[in-house]
Order: structure tokens, then sequence, then C-alpha cells
């Protein structure tokens, strides 16, 4: 059998760029998209749905209903080629597709056959990631479900932008008791009458005329889209109020997301993960801004390099000075190593792509788009490497005070 060339969408470079502006956390919006999730397997009769980001390296599940799955490797996904499509993308057989039948979900227990996914564009025609809907048995959709399953993965969308600015929100106005009292106020009308046409639906089941069905699904969008324009509004009135914001880690609870995340891909693969902090330090805190997407793409690309038995080591650091403190990020690995000239790429944002010492699929962008990250935060990335010794990154990053 001949090697499967996975899918890269054209776009790739500007679609992760998109994906990092974002800056999802991806383990807390599980309870945003509950009802959503539950609504398209409904729809589309099947056991199962997820919404799926994909990153450089990762497809992470940041919604899910009949299957408790937090992320899998890329390579292993059959999203990625729905983020490739205009439209849509259906497998009716996964097993009898060689792209997808030695992956796990195929294999007993979980014995998946039907896939059926719609990308989640982002305003610019990006796909940062899909809705998808799988089941055990062999089947088809027809026009009027996948027309519903789009109207669900655009108001998927539309909950993702809406928390972006939430978050925004949050930061600029902390201190600002009236005004969080005014948005508590103004949007908990519209959620409250978006989760009830959710639940009627879902209550309802089976037995609800489609074409009501449609019109619920239609208010649910048309509500969501006038949630964030009221978010927005608020945002605006307020934009002149820069307080500390909230939008932050200290060491501790840095290390901690940071295994909650990537602790399953080092551990898949028989890889010693280990997080270490300054405990002198530990309650300093920082901005978000990036990190997780930063020391994700590193970690993950550590992961992807290292043989099974290795170790990972993070260091975690904050450095007092008087003018800016400095969050100080080092990441080793005993994995292959990096030539010199690689290192130069990097460096340059010119990477190509290798393939992992498991076989993993390299998308080549990863480590660009961290050094972008950094540049944009004006920090520096340091490389060492010995070929079959490992590797070390070394990153710093100029902190505001608090």
């Amino acid at each position: 059998m001949s090697e499967i060339n996975y899918p890269v969408p054209y776009n790739e470079s500007e679609r992760l760029l998109r994906l990092s502006d974002l800056d999802i956390d991806y383990g807390s919006l599980s309870e945003s998209f509950k009802d959503l999730t539950h609504l398209a397997a409904k729809v589309a009769g099947t056991e199962i749905s997820l919404v799926n980001l994909i990153d450089a390296y990762t497809q992470w599940t940041i919604g899910r209903h009949g299957l408790d799955l937090q992320q899998m490797p890329r390579e292993e996904s059959v999203c990625q080629y729905t983020i490739t499509q205009n439209d849509q993308f259906e497998v009716l057989d996964l097993s009898a597709d060689d792209r997808f039948n030695k992956n796990f979900y195929v294999g007993a227990p979980l014995s998946l056959r039907y896939y059926f996914g719609v990308p989640l564009k982002d305003n610019d025609g990006l796909n940062i990631g899909a809705l998808c809907v799988l089941d055990t048995g062999l089947k088809t959709l027809g026009p009027e479900k996948i027309e519903l399953l789009k109207i669900i993965a655009a108001e998927i969308m539309n909950r993702i932008r809406t928390y972006q600015t939430m978050e925004l929100m949050h930061n600029n106005l902390k201190d600002l008791k009236e005004s969080t009292k005014k948005v508590a106020h103004d949007i908990r009308g519209p959620i409250a009458g978006i989760i009830g046409l959710s639940e009627i639906i879902t209550e309802q089941g089976k037995s609800a005329n489609l074409d009501q069905v449609i019109e619920f699904i239609k208010l649910i969008h048309s509500g969501s889209k006038s949630l964030l324009d009221l978010a927005d509004e608020i945002l605006s009135d307020n934009d002149e109020v820069k307080g500390p914001g909230v939008n932050e880690f200290d060491l501790s609870s840095f290390r901690t997301k940071l295994q909650e995340l990537y602790e399953p891909q080092a551990t898949c693969k028989n890889i010693n993960l280990n997080i270490n902090i300054n405990p002198d330090k530990k309650n300093i805190v920082f901005s978000k801004n990036k990190l997780l997407q930063i020391n994700g793409n590193l970690i993950s690309n550590a992961v992807k390099f290292t043989p099974s038995g290795g170790t990972i080591t993070v260091d975690l650091d904050v450095v007092v000075k008087p003018e800016t403190n400095i969050l100080r990020i080092v990441v080793a690995d005993s994995g292959v190593g990096i030539m010199e000239d690689e290192i130069v790429q990097i460096l340059t944002g010119g990477i190509g792509t290798k393939q992992g010492t498991g076989g993993e699929k390299g998308y080549g962008f990863g480590l660009s788009l961290v050094k972008h990250l950094i540049d944009k935060l004006n920090g520096e990335m340091l490389i060492t490497s010995e070929k079959g010794q490992g590797t070390v990154f070394r990153i710093e990053l100029p902190q505001r005070h608090s």
C-alpha cells in the first residue's frame, strides 16, 4: 500500500495564524457547545457529534456528544480532510477507506463507520476546524439535514467569536462593577432565549416537523448574531477603559493547564513529560496572550521528534526586573535533534516538513508559527541542539507589571 499524502490547506499559514489570534483555551469550551453537538446528532440521526479545531499538530475536540474525546494527532483525524474543503466532506465507510481504516476509532470498541463533516469558517473563509457527525452504522445524509448541519456550524463560529469578544470584554471591564452588571443584564435574556429554543427542539425529538426545526435553528442562529452585536456594542462603549485584565496565568496555573492539554500526547507515545516551576515565583501573574499556542506547538513538536521512552522537560520561571518582568520558558527533549541549517530556517521562519520518530506527519508550520508569535510579543527564542541528543528551546517574553 502506498504512503498516504496527508492534506494541507493551500492557506495553511493564514489559517493557523487566525486560529492563534483566537487564543482559545481548548479545554474550557465544552459546555458552550453542549446543546449544539446534541442538536447536530439529532438532526443527522447519528450517535456522535464533535466540534474540532485543528492546529499544526493536533485536533482538539472542544465540543462533544456521544464520545468523550479530548484530542488526537492531526494525521489520524478525518476532519483534517474536511478543512481542505469549501463545503463538506463525507466518508460512507471508514473501514473501507485506506486513509482511515487503520486508525483507533475504526477498530473495536468504537467501530465507527460513517463520517460527515462541515468546515468551521471564519469571516474571511479560513477553515479553523470542523463540525462532524459519526456513526457505527452505514448511512448517508439528505440535502435538508446537510443544510441544517451547515447552519449549526455557522452558529458554532458565532459562539467562538462571542467567546473571544467576551474574553476581551472581561479583561477591559474587570474593575467596572456597574458596567459588568449591565453586560450580565443585557446578555442574560438573549442567551436564555437561545437555550430555550435548543431545548424545545431536543425535547420534541423525532416528532418535530422539519420546517419547524429549520425555523427554530434559524432563530438560534440570528439570536446568537444579535448577541454578538450586543457584545461588540457594549465593548465599543467602554473601549477607553484599560484595566489590568484577568486574562492571566501564574506559574502554578500555567503548569496545570499545560499538563492537562499535553500529558495525553506524551503518554500516548510513552514519553515522560516533566513540567517544573520556580516555587519562589509561583504566584507572580503574567498575560496568557498566545502562551498556550507557543508552548503547545513546542511541546507537540518535542513529542513528535522524541522516541518512545524519551523525556521532555519544561521549565517555567519569571525573572523580576524593575522595568518589566520576563517570562522564561525552556522546552528540552531527548529527541533526534536539529541540524544547524534547520535551526537557521526556523529562526528565519522557513522550516519545512519532516516525519516524526513514530511516523507522525509533519506539516511544516508549527515552529514557524511559534517564531512569528514570539516576534509579535517582542520576545526572543534561542535554539540549541545536538544530533541524536535532543533539542532545547529557550524563550523569553517581556511582561508588564500587574
